[in-house]
Parts: C-alpha cells; structure tokens; sequence
C-alpha cells in the first residue's frame, strides 16, 4: 500500500502518520527528514544536496527523487510508503509514478485530512508542551489537572513554540493550499482522492482512514 497524505500543519498529519506505521508496519517518507538524514550520514546524495544548500540554492527535483528511490530500495517490496510533503508540483507527481514504477508499485490513494481554518487556527496558538518531558497540552482542551504543573513528570516549566501564533498559522495554511492545488486535480482525475474532516476527533480519523484502506 503506498498512499499520499495530506493536510496543513496542525490537522493531524503526523498523529495519523504515525498510527499508519504502529498499525501497518508502514514508512513514512518525509523528503524533509530524509534529506536531513542523508546530509549527515554523508551519502552520496546527501553530499551532494549539502553542497547545493551551502551555496543558497534549492534541492532539485532530481535529488528528492534520488532520496526516495533509494528509501523504496532500502524498505523492500513488502513495506508500505506515506509519502509526506512530495509531490508538491504536477512535475514531482509524474516523477513518483516513475519511482513508483520502476519499484513495481502503484498509488494506491490520496488522502486528504480538511480542516476549517478559523479553528484549526485556535487549536493551534492554544498548544503549549512541557518543558521537561514534553507532555502536551492546550489552553482549551487539555489544561493540567493541576494549575501551572505537568502531568507527566510534575515539572512547573512549560514552553510554546514561537511560530504558534495566528499570522504565521494563517501564512502555513496559504502555503498548504499553494503546493497542494496543483496536484490534487491530478489524482481526482484518477479516483483516488479521500477527503477526511480533520477537525474529528483522533480515533474517528483513523477509523475513517482505515476504512479508505481497505476499501
């Protein structure tokens, strides 16, 4: 099973991802953490996007592919890909049915995790972690049970990460819609699209993505 999934930062993605692998045994490839991974275990790709970087420049196309080709080499037929944040242009798209060909596999879906803007906005400036162990909570949702101390650990230290505010969650959405527009007329146009409210609670999401897989 190789599936796309989508959504903006806070829908989820990363929750659901992370189910997919415990319940399925699958990889999720982020292009993101490959390269990173790549660039310090010095493999040849990696040396060669390190020096594309270091020069200011964009990563091509024909690097990401080079990433991905060998994660499906090194995963093995068996295993089943989440490919997260590729493709994000019609040209990626085409260059993943290739990898994905040459591999002997296929696309089996896209799914798509919606969410409303105005609360996806409120549930994200009103997240804020632990300091120490890194036990999350929300200033709606999820308070401590008791005022000012973790949960988890007992510690009286928490923290917010400085991008969680409204104009920068706004800007990340307008991005999300930017790279996404161009490929999802693509895979409409094939059938495989799904299209989940994101805003439903963490279990119902995964029900519903479980019942897109074994459809």
């Amino acid at each position: 099973m190789n599936i796309i999934l989508l959504g903006p930062p806070g829908a989820g993605k990363g929750t659901q991802a992370a189910r997919l692998v415990e319940h399925h045994g699958m990889r999720q490839l982020s292009t993101g953490d490959m390269l990173r991974a790549a660039v310090k275990a010095q493999t040849p790709v990696g040396l060669e996007a390190k020096a594309i970087m270091e020069r200011g420049e964009l990563v091509s196309d024909e690097i990401v592919s080079k990433l991905i080709d060998a994660e499906l080499t090194a995963m093995g037929p068996d295993v089943g890909a989440i490919f997260d944040g590729y493709p994000r242009t019609a040209a990626q798209a085409e260059q993943l049915d290739a990898i994905l060909a040459r591999h002997g596999r296929k696309l089996d879906h896209v799914i798509e995790l919606e969410v409303d803007e105005d609360a996806l906005v409120e549930r994200i400036i009103g997240r804020f972690t632990c300091a120490n162990c890194g036990a999350g909570y929300h200033d709606i949702y999820k308070l401590p049970k008791v005022a000012g101390v973790c949960d988890k650990c007992g510690s009286t230290e928490f923290k917010r990460r400085p991008d969680d505010n409204e104009e920068t969650v706004r800007t990340r959405m307008a991005e999300y819609r930017a790279k996404t527009a161009p490929i999802l007329p693509i895979y409409d146009a094939r059938g495989i699209v799904t299209r989940i409210d994101g805003m439903a609670a963490i279990d119902t999401v995964t029900d519903r993505i479980e019942q897109v897989l074994a459809s």
